[in-house]
This record gives C-alpha cells, sequence and structure tokens, in this order.
C-alpha cells in the first residue's frame, strides 16, 4: 500500500488511487454492500484536499458538510474527503477525528451527516498493526468519508443481516491477507 510521503502531491495520482480502493476492494471485495449503487449513479464526491495543516483540513470539513447538507442526495449521496498532506499518522488521524465529530455537532449536523475514517494504517483498538481486520478500514491514503445519515439508515434497513457485515469483511480480509491486499490496488498502468 502506498505511503503519503512517499512521493511529491499530485492530486490526479491521489484520486486515482482512491477511485481503484473503491472499485476494487470496497465494491469488488463488497466490503460495503451499499457503495456499487451510489458509485454506479455517480454520486460519490472525491474531493482530494490540499491543506497542509489540521486547521486548514478542518475548514474544509466545514465546507464540505455544509456542501453535502444543501446539495440533494440525488447529486451527491456522500463525500470522500482524501488529505494526502496532513495527518499521516494514524495516532493524529485519529485524535482529529474528535474534531470533526465536534463539528458536526456545531454545525447542527448531528443526525443528518456522520464522519467515518479510513487510513493507509488503521487500527481499531485491541488489534495489532497487522491484525487482518484492520485492512477493513485502509485505504491508499487518510479519508473523512462523510454519510449521509438518512441514506446510512435506508441501506441498513433494506440490508439483510447487516451485522453480519463486519464478520464478512474480516473474513473476507482473512483469506487475502495484507499482500493480496496491496497486489490488489496495485497501479497495473505503473
Amino acid at each position: 500500500m502506498q505511503t503519503a510521503n512517499a512521493e511529491p502531491f499530485d492530486p490526479d495520482r491521489v484520486e486515482r488511487d482512491v477511485r481503484r480502493w473503491l472499485e476494487r476492494a470496497v465494491i469488488g471485495l463488497n466490503l460495503c454492500p451499499f457503495a456499487k449503487a451510489v458509485y454506479a449513479k455517480q454520486q460519490v464526491r472525491i474531493v482530494v484536499s490540499d491543506a497542509t495543516t489540521e486547521r486548514a483540513l478542518l475548514e474544509q470539513l466545514g465546507e464540505e458538510m455544509a456542501m453535502l447538507r444543501d446539495t440533494p442526495a440525488e447529486d451527491i449521496d456522500t463525500t470522500l474527503l482524501v488529505h494526502p498532506q496532513v495527518l499521516q499518522d494514524f495516532l493524529d488521524y485519529n485524535d482529529f477525528l474528535d474534531d470533526a465529530d465536534a463539528l458536526v455537532e456545531t454545525m447542527e449536523l448531528d443526525g443528518v451527516l456522520q464522519v467515518a475514517s479510513f487510513h493507509p494504517h488503521y487500527q481499531f483498538a485491541g488489534t495489532e498493526a497487522d491484525d487482518a481486520e484492520n485492512l477493513t478500514n485502509r485505504a491508499p491514503w487518510p479519508i473523512l468519508h462523510l454519510l449521509r445519515e438518512d441514506s446510512v439508515d435506508r441501506a441498513v434497513a433494506a440490508y439483510p443481516e447487516p451485522d453480519a457485515i463486519i464478520e464478512r469483511n474480516v473474513a473476507t480480509m482473512r483469506e487475502l491477507g495484507a499482500e493480496g491486499f496491496r497486489k490488489l490496488l496495485v497501479d497495473d498502468d505503473a
């Protein structure tokens, strides 16, 4: 998996990496059974941030929350705010999630939007860095994923046994393994 600091910032390459991850891992491995429909309808907004500080990223996050709030779901259902130049350290990123959640409340969007998290070094509490379940939330770049609560509720209500998704994803990642996951995300054109 690409580490975010390995090369100079190229927003087009970052977006290609994220699209490849969406298509091959999130949709291709069915890690999120709700992603395929909104991606096919082009309702997924991918924003590659040029922020180099946490403050600038938080400001941009607020702008994206407002844009999503003010845009019909039929046009944009979800936003991926990719930030390749800030919060490369997972612990710093994880701490920043508190600021993101506080911003949701400050903007009175609690119950309207939620922030999901993906990072190249994602690690769930109580796991070792190389545990397979961490791969379920690993992406080629740090991402703040803005989701509409209504869309999540509808998707979960329509999906049989939504609690089984996590177990299935962990089993998929155990079978694939870290090396298989890395190969899945390799740029075939590079």
